[in-house]
């Protein structure tokens, strides 16, 4: 019975990755597929890279690769800066309030971005930010998540680090810089996988923002391309959708133990 459950197991899982990489395998074909042989089912009938020299005439993928390398990047950078210093000061600092601050983090953590989006859209329209990488930066700066997230992880650490900083003289700013930071190296690195790929793939915020393809991200290209004169043009369609999942399918082989440690701090922090 328990070679049998063991069969059963793996034949559920193998079924599960089939089910999950079918959409991605029928992307790829379709990429290098004519349009006419993808509407007979004939995928890969006459292999081509047609699809990807229309993209390459018709889009700016330059322009969305760089925008969304810096959006993503500097996100991080952000956030690095801004929420680290105050998960560590939810953590080991004592002051007044400081479960109440815990609360609301929780709070924040429940509200979706959505109900957010049209106050911040009002407010970066008042301070001319409409159509910026800015715009597409700054609300994720202050991320609840990540506060959370890395305030887990500064519990978890064994309290004789901060003894023995604190014996050694050293302060607040240098307990956290020079231990707390290079202890914490897993959990900013888990961070950076979850806020990258979230940039990378963001949409719903850079459709209220942006007007056009100045500061587009790669999300944002694909949809424009998609409702411009390819509309039927589906080869072109999956080889846009192809060049810009690429980049994260490259970066998840290479980091893929990270990503898997991230979903497992993720399941602490919750």
């Amino acid at each position: 019975m328990r070679v049998l459950g063991q069969i059963v197991r793996h034949l559920l899982l193998a079924l599960g990755g089939v089910y999950m990489l079918a959409p991605i395998i029928l992307m790829l074909a379709s990429a290098f597929t004519p349009t006419a042989d993808i509407l007979a089912g004939r995928y890969l009938a006459h292999p081509t890279l047609e699809n990807f020299q229309a993209v390459a005439q018709q889009v700016p993928l330059g322009t969305y690769y760089l925008n969304s390398l810096i959006v993503c990047l500097a996100t991080f950078a952000l956030q690095l800066l801004v929420c680290v210093p105050a998960a560590f000061a939810m953590a080991r600092l004592r002051y007044r309030g400081r479960n109440i601050t815990v609360w609301l983090l929780g709070l924040l953590i429940l509200i979706p971005f959505q109900v957010l989006a049209i106050p911040i859209y009002l407010i970066f329209r008042q301070v001319g930010l409409i159509n910026t990488l800015p715009a597409l930066i700054l609300p994720f700066v202050g991320s609840a998540f990540a506060i959370f997230l890395l305030r887990q992880f500064f519990l978890a650490l064994p309290g004789s680090m901060f003894d023995a900083a604190t014996l050694d003289g050293a302060g607040t700013l240098a307990t956290l810089i020079q231990i707390v930071i290079p202890a914490s190296r897993p959990a900013l690195l888990s961070l950076g996988v979850f806020t990258i790929t979230s940039a990378w793939n963001a949409y719903f915020w850079p459709s209220f923002v942006l007007s056009d393809s100045s500061s587009a991200t790669i999300p944002f290209g694909v949809v424009q391309f998609i409702n411009s004169d390819a509309v039927t043009a589906y080869g072109p369609q999956m080889a846009m959708a192809t060049l810009s999942v690429l980049p994260l399918l490259i970066a998840f082989l290479f980091a893929q133990r990270q990503f898997i440690r991230g979903l497992a701090l993720a399941g602490q922090a919750g």
